[in-house]
């Protein structure tokens, strides 16, 4: 099982980056994928999380309005649209996944992460 996270980079206040996270390797399909974030000297946080059965999402509080997460299951891949991005969305962004529904839970297999830097 591999998750491959892609996308981040530097952005200006108020800019927008889309990340890119590649799931291989699941012989019936996670059943729910995950984005956290890590900033440095604070503890990892959950981002969005999507159900691949029906789609349901959730957004943490933070996020909620700004972001944006989707799916694709042509390409096996799952998308966080970032809008309005804030300084304190700098972090290292990972995407994780759930072999059953379960927001609450540990995931069960994490991603290697990509940077996401805003400043000014």
């Amino acid at each position: 099982v591999q998750l491959q996270a892609s996308g981040g980079g530097s952005v200006q206040p108020g800019g927008s980056l889309r990340l890119s996270c590649a799931i291989s390797g699941f012989t019936s399909g996670a059943h729910a994928i995950g984005w956290f974030r890590q900033a440095p000297g604070k503890e990892r946080e959950g981002v969005s999380y999507i159900s691949s059965s029906d789609g349901t999402t959730l957004y943490s509080n933070s996020v909620k309005g700004r972001f944006t997460i989707s799916r694709d299951k042509a390409k096996n891949t799952v998308y966080l649209q970032m809008n309005s991005l804030k300084l304190e969305d700098t972090a290292v962004y990972y995407c994780a996944a759930d072999l059953y529904y379960n927001p609450s839970g540990p995931m069960d297999y994490w991603g290697k992460g990509t940077q996401v830097t805003v400043s000014s």
